[in-house]
């Protein structure tokens, strides 16, 4: 959530800032979580005015009764029951207020870092690294490797959506032999490329309403969420949400940050609103393999964690020998949590379109607020400060399996139909170097 104090110090900065995310509906929002903050300081003064009076007539009443001033005490006691009961009703419609005010600040989405370019669309969002292309650019790929992954998976046995679609649903796929062993490769050379850095967790894949609502997943994204309502928890879009959430409710000592943890898991969405758009072969689906790295930190420390995670996964797309470009996100297309964020995405020639492998982001204190994760600040010389601070969230999916696999076989198809197995994969391949 934005700081409540921010808006109510700065209301037009925050208005201004959140207009550049180019949702007329949101200042409307804005104002209505405004009067609410307002009203219920009003109601907090005034509760607060009358809880002091009822402690000086009860101390008054007590004197009278030992002076024996029976028939004063009982007015003032009338008095007494009087604001009691006033106190009752603006209990009620405070407590009713801060839960309009929390259900309003939970849809407001996260203000954009001043660097944030502005746009409206995904249409606006500038490449800021590559495009790392063949000579010839996207028109530089020889014809075998134009043949789209689900039709080579087809071909050489790997990829069976068909039965997936049987046992499970449409937009669930399924990798045999070979294919399985490539992406069960790719999530192993992820975790093992970050390990100098990162922290490794195994964290549940089912987590609770409260773990859900701190990353930014709901309300707003329920619909893409799969939900097991006997028990009130969720599957996972991303390990993302556990992550941030191992220190929720915690103060942390500054000395310990940045906290660095990364998780291979499975992810679930519902794609909710996708039916037919890019579904084919492993494009997009209900359930794939990711690993994700995550960090909690200062908020000085975060641009610099930004760059190093989007330099870390740059580095393991182009040892896979795909070809990428970075492209920073902008005003209009950031997501309700982001303070700032870019995608990494590789070329795949069979599909000929850049598919999003990957997205680092920097959440500022937006989530931390949420989960509750603070920090006791040091001085220049290191000593404690009074009080605590918000920390800063950062995440980014290290490799996301379907669509890098996808690519790697599209990019490595070879003239005879085999695909070779990128060189860096090949530790975790049983001596597969050639699927074919």
């Amino acid at each position: 959530m934005i700081d409540v104090r921010l808006l109510r110090a700065n209301p037009a900065e925050v208005r201004a800032a959140l207009a550049r995310r180019g949702d007329p509906e949101l200042d409307q929002v804005v104002l209505r979580a405004q009067a609410a903050d307002d009203r219920l300081r009003e109601i907090t003064a005034r509760r607060d005015q009358i809880r002091a009076r009822v402690n000086e007539l009860s101390r008054e009443v007590g004197r009278l009764r030992r002076e024996g001033d029976v028939e004063a005490a009982e007015a003032l006691q009338g008095e007494s029951r009087e604001l009691g009961s006033e106190e009752s009703v603006l209990a009620a419609e405070h407590d009713s207020m801060a839960a309009d005010l929390r259900e309003l600040l939970l849809v407001i989405p996260n203000i954009p870092n001043a660097d944030v370019p502005d746009g409206v669309s995904d249409a606006d969002n500038p490449v800021i690294a590559g495009p790392y292309l063949p000579e010839g650019g996207e028109e530089g790929f020889a014809e075998h490797q134009r043949v789209p992954h689900w039709e080579i998976g087809a071909q050489l046995g790997i990829l069976d959506n068909e039965r997936a679609t049987k046992i499970a649903a449409s937009m669930f796929t399924m990798q045999r032999g070979a294919g399985a062993t490539l992406a069960r490769a790719l999530c192993q050379y992820a975790l093992d490329s970050n390990a100098d850095a990162f922290e490794e967790v195994r964290p549940p894949t089912l987590v609770s309403t409260a773990t859900l609502t701190s990353t930014g997943q709901l309300p707003k994204f329920a619909d893409d969420a799969y939900a097991i309502e006997r028990d009130d928890l969720w599957c996972i879009p991303t390990a993302e949400v556990p992550l941030t959430s191992i220190h929720a409710g915690e103060i942390l000592d500054q000395a310990e940050l940045p906290l660095r943890f990364m998780a291979y898991s499975p992810c679930y969405r519902r794609e909710a609103g996708s039916a037919g758009r890019d579904t084919r072969g492993m494009l997009r689906s209900h359930e794939f393999d990711k690993v994700e790295i995550l960090a909690l930190s200062t908020p000085e420390q975060a641009p610099v964690l930004l760059t190093e995670m989007i330099g870390r996964v740059e580095r393991m797309i182009s040892s896979l020998g795909l070809h990428h470009r970075a492209i920073e996100i902008c005003t209009g297309d950031l997501g309700q949590s982001h303070h700032r964020s870019v995608d990494i995405e590789v070329y795949a020639p069979g599909c000929g379109q850049w598919l999003e492998v990957s997205s680092v982001s920097w959440f500022s204190d937006y989530q931390a607020r949420r989960a509750d994760i603070r920090y006791r600040p040091l001085d220049d010389e290191g000593r404690p400060q009074k009080g605590t601070a918000l920390v800063h969230t950062l995440n980014g999916s290290a490799l996301a399996v379907p669509r890098v696999w996808a690519a790697i076989l599209e990019t490595h198809r070879q003239a005879d139909g085999s695909v070779a197995v990128p060189e860096v994969l090949r530790p975790y391949m049983r001596g597969i170097e050639r699927i074919g």
